[in-house]
């Protein structure tokens, strides 16, 4: 008999290396990052998967979720990270459910997030 395999979205995968190369960590579900470089140096490239029912994925310039961010809301491969989004990423929120822009700023503001996350 085989195996069944359920897919949790979304998935974020982080790479230390641009062109989705070196190192690689996953991670699934709705989660919170507050420093990036406690887990994983430096992000250089990621691919991100999402249900394509409003999932969201949040980069941040500084840790604890701070500074300038950019949002992402449909699957992504991401090759030159730094590159793309215009800064080193520092902290990352994912959720399987669409975040808006007001949301995301009363994280940034506040550094509070709602229950459902897993913080790192």
């Amino acid at each position: 008999m085989g195996t069944i395999s359920q897919r949790i979205l979304p998935r974020l995968a982080l790479f230390d290396e641009e062109n989705f190369r070196g190192r690689r960590i996953v991670f699934r579900g709705n989660l919170a990052i507050r420093n990036i470089e406690r887990i994983f140096d430096e992000p250089e490239s990621l691919r991100f998967r999402s249900n394509g029912r409003g999932a969201t994925l949040v980069l941040f310039s500084r840790n604890n979720f701070r500074g300038r961010f950019r949002v992402i809301r449909v699957s992504r491969n991401i090759a030159d990270l730094e590159r793309a989004v215009g800064f080193e990423v520092n902290s990352i929120i994912m959720s399987s459910t669409r975040l808006t822009i007001e949301e995301i700023r009363l994280i940034r503001r506040t550094g509070r997030l709602p229950g459902k996350f897993r913080i790192f």
